[in-house]
């Protein structure tokens, strides 16, 4: 059993859209590290996946923990002693960062209690701060992931991501587009960074190219702008205009539900497009196991958020479907146009039409696709190889002791 003891900073667990999380969770707990998990809300509404009760790891869900006048009366000591003054500076009309400050004093006290060595967060947003705070106030080290929106997004705060950064033992990454995105604005005033990819659990995604259904088309993912599901509904328009035979499975759901249902309806796809809403984990790789292609025609939205690498392209490369993507951020580390995928230009439905149609007409094709993109998955993207990364640099953050 490993000695280190990690304390996981999450803004909301569970959360279905965030299995990389969960898988990253237990490929630490499979072997040996021991966790707890602190979530700073309440648990996401719906279904969840199975997978969620093989997690061992203790949860402290902050909301659910009552606040007495004592309790805040210490947080804010405690903060004033550790954190700059601008981080003090209270602004009494926002309960927010009150109860912020409150949540980074009680991590910082089941830190103590629980003998943690270590924080770890994901995403560097409320997560990573509250890691930094309670690291700051218990003594012991934090580092954070950073994705997408938390580094990509317009409302990103500069100086506060380089405080971030500037104060954990190490920033961990999800492509090498990412690493050079944080060089650039961090300017050499961080920490190491290391570009470690989320990983699958090649047992649970065995290589399987026999059941594939002729036709069928599979997206998956959050309905909001960065996946750019209205040009895939494009695309299928341009593909029935063309008299092709086709059913697509949009599976997920988000702000954009309404407005894709309509633009479904406008472009007369019902018969042809399906939208599922959220489904449970293992239905998700069911479905997709059986598509003849993968459709994630992601896009740089209009305020700067996008994808960083969507752990579902690496789900269907493992599964043996081919996946037509674009050249967003991280993406084409993974498919590897002519080799491991096909990429098209963002925002170009036809395109996009027909590079799933090119797929669709060849299944040879696709499995000489889908062969490269399992050797791919098996070389760069194993989960147990990938978290033991992760581990060295919490052993050695550790090691090393906060800074004073």
């Amino acid at each position: 059993m490993c000695s280190l003891k990690v304390g996981y900073v999450l803004k909301r667990y569970p959360r279905l859209s965030e299995t990389f999380i969960l898988n990253e969770i237990l490929a630490h707990e499979a072997a040996g590290l021991q966790l707890h998990i602190f979530s700073l809300r309440e648990p996401e509404p719906g279904p969840q996946h199975e997978d969620v009760k093989r997690v061992r790891a203790g949860v402290s869900c902050l909301p659910r923990e009552p606040m007495s006048a004592r309790d805040l009366g210490e947080a804010l000591i405690a903060a004033s002693d550790r954190l700059i003054e601008e981080e003090v500076e209270l602004d009494l009309r926002s309960s927010k960062q009150v109860r912020l400050i409150w949540q980074a004093r009680q991590i910082a006290r089941q830190a103590r209690e629980l003998g943690l060595n270590h924080l770890h967060a994901h995403f560097a947003t409320d997560a990573s701060t509250m890691a930094r705070w309670a690291g700051l106030q218990a003594g012991i080290t934090y580092s954070f992931t950073a994705h997408a929106k938390d580094i990509f997004h317009e409302s990103v705060k500069t100086e506060h991501l380089r405080r971030l950064a500037r104060d954990a033992a190490g920033i961990v990454t999800v492509s090498d587009f990412n690493v050079r995105h944080l060089k650039t604005v961090l300017n050499g005033d961080a920490c190491p960074i290391h570009r470690i990819y989320n990983g699958l659990d090649l047992s649970a995604f065995p290589y399987d190219t026999s059941t594939r259904q002729p036709g069928r088309i599979v997206a998956v993912g959050r309905l909001v702008e960065k996946k750019g599901f209205d040009d895939l509904l494009r695309a299928c328009a341009v593909m029935k205009s063309a008299g092709r035979s086709f059913h697509c499975e949009l599976i997920g759901d988000g702000e954009q539900r309404e407005m894709l249902e309509s633009l479904r309806t406008d472009l007369a796809l019902s018969d042809c497009v399906e939208m599922t809403g959220a489904l449970p984990r293992e239905e998700v790789v069911a479905r997709i196991r059986r598509a003849s292609v993968m459709a994630a025609p992601c896009v740089v939205g209009k305020d700067g958020n996008r994808d960083g690498l969507p752990t579902v392209i690496l789900e269907a490369q493992a599964l043996g479907t081919p996946c037509v993507s674009t050249p967003v951020t991280g993406i084409p580390e993974a498919v590897h146009h002519e080799t491991t995928g096909l990429i098209v230009p963002e925002r170009d439905p036809k395109a996009l039409a027909a590079a799933l149609g090119r797929v669709l007409d060849a299944p040879d094709f696709g499995r000489k696709l889908a062969e490269g993109a399992r050797r791919l998955i098996e070389e760069s993207f194993d989960l147990h190889r990938n978290t033991a990364e992760m581990r060295a640099m919490f052993e050695a953050a550790a090691a090393a002791g906060a800074p004073r």
